[in-house]
């Protein structure tokens, strides 16, 4: 076999036990179409690298106990690191995706060397605090809300930073490991990407409303960078202000702050909501009332799944039954809504997701 086409093998094999967690060499066989000799030997050299370990033992079904394969705990690490207006989180996970360490930290957004010193110092009391073997991290992803040229680490635009045309290389200066950085909606996305095996739409209900679109397998990003601008899409001609400067945006009514304009705290808003409260339940009905007619306008321009994430997402699954009504109000293609997904990170999902993008480019590099 050329080595080129074995490190194909490998490539996927390795990826094949990242997203299942736990599997067999039979499975791989099977499930890839490998010959037993191939995975046997890619297994075997995968092992050697430290990469994969054997956890255990299936139940007999007959003969020989199949071993369970899965990642090696602690193999690589990476960080990421997620800004907002207000917040900047950093997040320390493993190969296999678990977070290992968190921290939110409450700053404002400034374009400062102040704040660019603040960044990467905050990242070093992190790492000591957690006690992050440093040779083991393969980089650190930060991810931002606007439009990113990656070649050039430069922020185009972003209108909840407030900034244009900025250079994104003040950090990685400051930072001594590998530096990328991307968009926050495409980032929540990818700490998603072990549990979506289709085509899926990801919309970000954040402070600011954003998604991702992912397509035959990668993110599709648009000719200028500036694809799945859902939260700027009309949903009330001449309706409420955005911050964008247009009026009816989806942002002005999808957003987090939306519901936070009405309670404490977004937690607060939600236990308000349980016990009953009528004017919190008056304005979470307007919520849904517009969040099912983004979803549905999402739904006829891409006929796909639909995985609903950032701070909301995380409150939705129990109020999925009640959103489907709405949403199936406004389709008459359809008479269910089984194409809607609830994320399985929220707060943290942007910086998960760009941490996980060094995994990537690790296991295309075998």
């Amino acid at each position: 076999m050329h080595k080129k086409e074995n490190n194909f093998n490998q490539i996927k094999i390795a990826k094949f036990i990242l997203k299942k967690s736990e599997t067999s060499k039979q499975e791989i066989s099977s499930k890839l179409g490998l010959s037993m000799p191939t995975v046997l030997q890619n297994v075997k050299e995968l092992i050697q690298m430290g990469m994969v370990t054997e956890t255990g033992k299936y139940e007999s079904t007959g003969g020989r106990k199949a071993a369970v394969l899965s990642i090696a705990e602690g193999f690589q690490t990476a960080v990421g690191i997620d800004i907002t207006a207000n917040h900047i989180s950093y997040v320390l996970i493993d190969f296999s995706g678990i977070m290992l360490a968190k921290k939110r930290i409450k700053q404002s957004f400034e374009n400062t060397p102040d704040y660019h010193q603040f960044v990467a110092d905050q990242l070093d009391r992190f790492l000591l605090e957690n006690h992050a073997d440093q040779e083991k991290i393969l980089g650190v992803g930060i991810s931002l809300p606007g439009i990113i040229d990656k070649t050039h680490s430069v922020l185009i635009c972003s209108h909840v930073l407030k900034q244009n045309h900025m250079s994104l290389k003040a950090f990685s200066q400051r930072i001594p490991y590998p530096v990328f950085y991307e968009n926050d909606a495409n980032s929540a996305l990818f700490s998603e990407i072990q549990q979506i095996n289709t085509d899926m739409i990801y919309l970000s209900l954040s402070n600011s409303v954003g998604g991702a679109i992912y397509l035959n397998g990668k993110i599709v990003e648009g000719d200028h960078h500036r694809s799945a601008e859902f939260g700027h899409m009309i949903l009330e001609p001449n309706g409420t202000p955005c911050y964008c400067g247009k009026k009816g945006c989806a942002d002005a009514y999808c957003s987090a702050t939306v519901l936070q304009a009405h309670a404490a705290s977004l937690e607060d808003f939600f236990e308000q909501l349980q016990k009953g409260n009528r004017t919190i339940q008056a304005v979470w009905d307007r919520y849904l009332e517009h969040l099912s007619i983004l979803i549905t306008n999402l739904r006829m321009a891409f006929d796909c799944d639909i995985m609903l994430g950032g701070y909301i997402g995380g409150y939705l699954k129990q109020y999925l039954p009640e959103l489907s009504r709405k949403a199936i109000q406004y389709n008459q293609f359809e008479d269910d809504t089984l194409y809607l997904k609830c994320c399985t990170h929220d707060r943290e999902a942007s910086a998960i997701g760009v941490a996980m993008t060094f995994f990537d480019t690790y296991l295309n590099s075998l």
